[in-house]
């Protein structure tokens, strides 16, 4: 299949916006595998992955060769992310999948998603491919901005049994592992040489798990200072040519950092905002500030409007559901003359385990992924296309879902695990 010509007529281009609309347009499930499709004519792949949020508050898809897919970890497309010197930008490397190094193409968006193409071909243009990935990665976020706010429960409820899982499965294996260095250091063992080198071996093996640990922090936490300034760009081009003077008060420095769900949802929710402002018309400035007190995201969103509830009920519209799926508080003060204030504090911690998320939290981190998309209304199959396993494998984890929630079918669990989601 040939490329795309890089000087389009009329026909040409309207052929590529068409194509281009029907991948904005496809399902959030299946737009990987049709940007495949549309990316085909430029540079030729076997799979592509993305990192990036989407409404069922998951990050990793892909489409192709599902031997990559499902050797793809997240955590390394994460370290690449972060290679990158900059946004905006497409470099060639390679990634280890499975034991084997495969070349990939690393496409780096404005808004800081990943696309990576497996074992691309030549590429003739890479500023096309960039402004395409450009466009679908907006677009996914703002889908997922504009979706329905349980999908922030989803995920707010899910993160914290990931992350404990996570922990306990490292503290056991270092406690085994400091077990073996205890035993090794015993002076009744008589090889010495063997006893140092398996002393070396455990403590790497030690320094390996801290260092997982670490980076699964770093890949579901995000700075507050770098989660703020991703609000400011992607407020820029709304407010460029609009009559509106936004002001922004960075965070500390220091903050501790957000969740990712927390980052996502609190950028949504003042997108939202500053997207109603524009449209009243007394409106000219607007100042939106963030603060971090240890445990909480503080948030204020002031304008100098005219200062009544009407005024506030009309920017207030989708985003009081995002503050309570996040398990926070917003209050609302509108003086006439003086403008209207919105404050919201949204808790960085998970929600406390009653006894339903205690029982969710038996499961392992893959059934909790199962499980989220269970709670989103997928099917099995939809399931096993999310995220890129069989659908025998669904059934498995379903079966064992149902077993450690003790319930007898799927709308039992269900129940159970939106009850863990409202603890």
């Amino acid at each position: 299949m040939g490329g795309y010509p890089v000087a389009m007529d009329d026909g040409a281009r309207g052929d590529f916006l068409r194509r281009l609309y029907d991948v904005l347009a496809s399902p959030l499930r299946s737009i990987v595998h049709e940007l495949s499709v549309f990316l085909a004519p430029l540079v030729t792949h076997s799979a592509l992955v993305v990192l990036a949020a989407d409404t069922s508050g998951g990050r990793l898809q892909g489409s192709g060769d599902p031997e990559f897919i499902r050797g793809v970890r997240g955590l390394e497309l994460d370290r690449l992310r972060r290679e990158v010197p900059s946004v905006e930008a497409v470099r060639r490397t390679s990634l280890t999948v499975g034991g084997v190094e495969r070349a990939v193409l690393l496409v780096h968006s404005r808004n800081d998603a990943v696309l990576v193409v497996a074992d691309p071909g030549p590429l003739d243009d890479t500023s096309r491919v960039l402004d395409i990935w450009n466009i679908v990665a907006l677009h996914v976020q703002e889908r997922a901005d504009e979706a329905a706010p349980d999908y922030l429960q989803h995920a707010r409820a899910t993160s914290g049994t990931r992350l404990k899982a996570l922990t306990e499965l490292a503290d056991e294996y270092s406690m085994t592992l400091e077990a073996v260095l205890s035993t090794l250091r015993s002076q009744r063992l008589g090889d010495a040489e063997a006893r140092g080198a398996a002393i070396a071996r455990a403590a790497d093996g030690l320094v390996s798990l801290r260092t997982a640990g670490d980076q699964v922090r770093t890949l579901t936490e995000e700075p507050v200072v770098t989660a703020f300034d991703r609000l400011k760009e992607d407020l820029r081009p709304v407010t460029r040519h609009r009559e509106i003077e936004v002001q922004f008060i960075d965070p500390p420095s220091d903050g501790r950092p957000l969740p990712g769900e927390v980052a996502r949802g609190a950028r949504a929710v003042v997108r939202r905002a500053i997207l109603s402002l524009v449209d009243i018309p007394d409106v000219r400035r607007a100042r939106v500030q963030w603060d971090c007190d240890g445990s909480s995201l503080l948030m204020s969103i002031r304008d100098d409007g005219p200062g009544t509830m009407a005024g506030a009920d009309a920017v207030l519209g989708g985003i009081r559901q995002r503050i309570q799926a996040l398990n926070g508080r917003l209050s609302v003060d509108a003086t006439p003359g003086w403008g209207t204030e919105l404050a919201a504090v949204i808790p960085l911690d998970p929600p406390h385990a009653h006894a339903a998320s205690a029982a969710m939290a038996q499961l392992r981190p893959r059934e909790v992924q199962v499980a989220a998309l269970l709670v989103a209304g997928y099917r099995n199959r939809a399931i096993a296309e999310e995220l890129g396993i069989s659908e025998n494998t669904v059934k498995f984890h379903v079966s064992r879902i149902l077993q450690k929630l003790g319930a007898a079918s799927r709308a039992e669990a269900v129940a159970v695990l939106l009850a863990a989601q409202g603890s």
